[in-house]
């Protein structure tokens, strides 16, 4: 069964997006993870088989500065 969980985050440029995604995926490798900085939410989505832990996304992009906060 798929996992999705989506956030809303404060990332505005490609770089950036693709840096973070280079690093949720060594915390959760094959998972699907892409940005949509099109949306005004700035989504960051990510697709799993396995459970996605919301806190370890949270500290990941805290890490780096930024921020991503679940979307229900």
């Amino acid at each position: 069964m798929k996992r999705i969980e989506i956030f809303r985050t404060n990332v505005f440029d490609k770089a950036t997006a693709r840096m973070l995604v280079r690093n949720l995926k060594r915390v959760f490798p094959r998972s699907k993870i892409n940005f949509d900085l099109e949306d005004c939410d700035r989504i960051l989505r990510i697709e799993s088989r396995q459970p996605i832990d919301i806190r370890r996304v949270h500290f990941s992009l805290k890490l780096k500065g930024y921020r991503a906060d679940i979307l229900n």
